[in-house]
């Protein structure tokens, strides 16, 4: 038995953060600055923006880079971000503990 793989015709990458505890609002505020640019200014814009979002969506964009460049062949300078959403996650339930 053999596995189809799904070649992409548009030659789009993709990297996919998950678990990342933090709020979607707050990430959602970097990643509209991102949407469109080049690979190359959005690692200056995540490097100089001062949020604690910026440091998760840099590792993404520059793995996501690693994939196009390491499985595709892409070269790295000519990487536009098409697309980048984010979605809340789990929900974690905090407890005081109390006497009675």
């Amino acid at each position: 038995m053999t596995k189809k793989r799904n070649k992409n015709p548009y030659g789009e990458v993709y990297a996919l953060g998950q678990h990342i505890s933090m709020s979607a609002h707050k990430a959602r505020r970097v990643i509209d600055q991102i949407h469109g640019r080049s690979y190359e200014e959005t690692l200056m814009i995540l490097k100089l923006m001062p949020y604690r979002a910026c440091y998760p969506i840099f590792k993404l964009v520059y793995s996501a880079a690693a994939n196009a460049s390491h499985n595709m062949g892409f070269n790295e300078a000519s990487l536009v971000i098409s697309k980048a959403e984010v979605n809340g996650g789990t929900t974690m339930k905090k407890l005081k503990s109390r006497a009675g």
